[in-house]
């Protein structure tokens, strides 16, 4: 790809917010505090809170845009308490903490980590909680990490309602409104490039692939319990030799292997017997790693994406020795547009699971006819999302240039993932239309994604002093 200093949208997103995020190259804002908590773009084994007590995240909370804490329904292990479920509140200061009257106000009762920028001296006070300073724990530089996160949004997208640059938009022709899409999509994919190579300098490359498929696998309810398994792996996965025993194994280490048989499934009564009978013999090895079932979010959540089903597809890729080879062949093998998701589903497919390949999780019924633990929406998902920019950034850093080419060519290349509601919206809103014509690549998907995230989820439903339309404007002017 080209640089981004080539790439007019990056130039736009640089116009619009990075002065914001920084009030010097030394001192972050709040938002940009909070933007990297919410990210976790943080060196995760090394966080302790000025006291020195160890701080483990199994989930960062959800961000909160209606008053009281940052973050609420956090899940988190400081020192050697139990891992507890709670709030986070984010200041610049811990002095922060009485001067905006947190000590006073019952909404705050229930915040267990007080996250700021720069503090070492500890507080007596029981009142307060702990504090975790980020200014020496960042996995990224300062201004690298303002670039980054400048627009990520805390905020759900804005109502159902078409924007002011859907004018703007229409006008184009469909070469340059593809144009502006792959240029939006380019961002987007250097970004996640970009936070594989941070990760990959303190945990190597092949550990940071598995951290962004276990996350890929978690969906957007358990990006951060996935993400913690995936960061044990190096504890967990010495010694187990089949499929079914790393599933045993991931599932007494994640808390999701039952500790009552169903006494209705007779076929899930009998895998749970083999099951505990593995797990039982090292359950005390692993007691350390082993996550708290309050950090894993059930609800609204569909049964094939239950995180049971996901560890038992784990599982399989994990058994196979040469899995991240294949990967790595795949990306050097001459492929033809019309086959990139075949060939790749071909290498992440996994062969059918006794039981797993029957069930949606522990408490459904013996399906009548076997389903595959992966589908083809999911092969586009961990495609664009992982393993096209994980190649294409250890390409680049290896300065492999006809790898770095042909993963870029795939990356616009390969043919667009189911549509969602996130996208029937911002079509609505940006474009004045429901349909989904012109976005026949995941690319112009992830582009669209890209702007709504950069501009309409930082204005209201009206487009107050959103500049999108604006710079639409002067864009097509120039051509």
């Amino acid at each position: 790809m080209t640089s981004l200093s080539g790439n007019f949208y990056a130039q736009w997103r640089a116009q619009t917010g990075a002065a914001n995020f920084l009030r010097d190259e030394q001192f972050p804002t709040e938002r940009l505090l909070q933007a990297i908590w919410q990210h976790q773009r943080l060196k995760r084994g090394e966080l302790k809170t000025v006291d020195g007590k160890i701080v483990r995240v199994f989930h960062p909370g959800f961000a909160s845009v209606e008053g009281g804490p940052d973050f609420c329904n956090a899940v988190l292990q400081i020192g050697n308490e139990s891992p507890r479920s709670g709030d986070v509140e984010i200041d610049l200061w811990a002095s922060g903490w009485r001067a905006h009257g947190h000590d006073k106000n019952k909404n705050f009762q229930n915040v267990l980590l007080h996250v700021v920028w720069d503090e070492t001296k500890p507080t007596s006070n029981e009142n307060v909680p702990a504090v975790l300073s980020l200014k020496n724990a960042l996995d990224a530089p300062l201004a690298e990490l303002s670039l980054s996160l400048e627009n990520e949004s805390l905020r759900s997208l804005p109502e159902n309602m078409r924007g002011k640059c859907c004018a703007p938009l229409r006008e184009l022709d469909e070469t340059r409104l593809t144009e502006l899409l792959r240029q939006a999509a380019r961002v987007r994919f250097e970004n996640k490039a970009a936070q594989f190579r941070a990760r990959a300098k303190n945990t190597g490359w092949e550990q940071t692939l598995w951290e962004n498929l276990f996350r890929a696998l978690g969906y957007k309810h358990n990006v951060w319990p996935m993400q913690n398994l995936a960061e044990l792996k190096s504890s967990w996965s010495h010694g187990a030799n089949s499929a079914f025993e790393f599933q045993a194994r991931l599932l007494g280490v994640s808390g999701l292997l039952p500790d009552q048989l169903t006494r209705a499934q007779k076929s899930t009564d009998n895998y749970l017997r083999r099951a505990w009978d593995f797990w039982w013999r090292e359950r005390d090895e692993f007691a350390g790693s082993i996550l708290p079932r309050a950090a894993w979010k059930f609800h609204g959540l569909r049964p094939a994406n239950h995180p049971q089903r996901r560890l038992a597809l784990a599982s399989r890729w994990l058994t196979d020795k040469n899995f991240i080879s294949k990967i790595e062949g795949w990306s050097a093998t001459e492929i033809p547009d019309k086959r990139l998701m075949d060939s790749l589903h071909e290498i992440l497919q996994v062969e059918r699971d006794e039981f797993w390949s029957w069930h949606w999780t522990f408490k459904s019924a013996r399906m009548k006819k076997p389903q595959p633990l992966l589908g083809d929406a999911r092969v586009t998902d961990l495609a664009v999302n992982v393993i096209l920019p994980w190649l294409w950034i250890r390409a680049a850093e290896g300065k492999n240039e006809k790898i770095r080419s042909e993963i870029e060519r795939r990356f616009f290349a390969w043919p667009a993932a189911e549509d969602n509601s996130v996208l029937k919206l911002a079509r609505q809103r940006l474009l004045g239309a429901s349909n989904a014509r012109i976005f026949k690549t995941a690319a112009a998907q992830q582009g669209l994604m890209q702007i709504v995230r950069d501009f309409c989820e930082h204005s209201n439903a009206v487009c107050d002093d959103c500049r999108f339309p604006e710079l639409v404007h002067g864009w097509k002017a120039k051509l």
